[in-house]
């Protein structure tokens, strides 16, 4: 009988991976990593029991938050990446002609180093951008001491337990946004609303007050089981929300970027929730 990964994100309900083949497994100093082959989604890679990318639905994810951020903001400089150790986001957001710096922030080198070897895709040498400034530290630590200001701050974290559970705090929150210029835009990884919804709750309740315009738009990753995921979206300039498809598609066209799952239709309707969610947002 084949090997198998079991998920263990939900004490109830869950999702299983044939291994091919382990690729690499370790226990770092933050979190246990292992890194296998899949025949259906590639290699695989989880932290403490939970998918955290794989080689071939990762560009549904990196693209949507990336590129959604990105091209409503329309003229981002600098941005600040929280986590994202795998290098996805970082590629997308190099793509854009418009970005000058990136800071990335990531709490294990390992995961950087192990995702440079067994998943080079996800980067595509984005670690050697002269561009980009990569930090090895905790994220919340980072931004509450954080004087610099960025124009898109994306958190791209684990689920809200284990060393992911702060970057969904106030504190990690209000950071961000002392940390954000004027017209900023704040997006983050929110879980899969259908089976998380009081991680939407909770994001949106600590939202309040720190952003003008506090929203979700979401996203249908297979790997990360149970439906949509949604990405949290806070600024304080309510117009980049309220963008055409048309005012997007110019940019995106002028940009040359190609994608594989974000459209400048797909930008704008993403942020349409289902009413489960809407309701609880009421």
């Amino acid at each position: 009988m084949s090997k198998r990964f079991i998920e263990t994100l939900y004490k109830t309900y869950g999702q299983s991976f044939v291994i091919d083949e382990i690729l690499f497994e370790s226990k770092t100093d933050h979190q246990h990593l292992i890194i296998f082959k899949n025949e259906q989604f590639g290699r695989v890679m989880a932290l403490d029991g939970v998918i955290q990318t794989t080689e071939k639905d990762e560009f549904i994810y990196h693209e949507m938050l990336t590129h959604v951020p990105l091209f409503a903001h329309g003229n981002a400089k600098r941005v600040l990446i929280i986590g994202g150790g795998d290098g996805g986001i970082l590629r997308e957001v190099l793509r854009h002609p418009e970005v000058e710096h990136v800071t990335m922030v990531e709490i294990d080198q390992a995961v950087v180093d192990m995702c440079k070897k067994h998943f080079p895709a996800h980067s595509d040498g984005a670690f050697d951008d002269p561009r980009v400034n990569l930090v090895i530290n905790d994220g919340v630590e980072f931004i509450v001491n954080n004087t610099d200001k960025f124009d898109v701050i994306i958190s791209d974290s684990t689920d809200p337990e284990g060393p992911g559970e702060v970057l969904f705090s106030s504190r990690f929150y209000e950071g961000c946004k002392n940390s954000l210029n004027e017209g900023g835009v704040l997006a983050t990884q929110n879980g899969v609303s259908f089976m998380q919804i009081d991680e939407v709750v909770t994001t949106y309740n600590r939202f309040e007050g720190l952003f003008a315009d506090r929203w979700f738009y979401s996203a249908p990753v297979p790997t990360y089981i149970g439906g949509i995921m949604t990405l949290a979206w806070g600024t304080d300039d309510e117009s980049l929300r309220q963008q055409s498809a048309q005012e997007i598609r110019e940019r995106f066209t002028k940009s040359n970027i190609k994608t594989r799952y974000y459209t400048p239709e797909l930008h704008v309707a993403s942020f349409a929730l289902p009413q489960y969610v809407v309701d609880v947002l009421k």
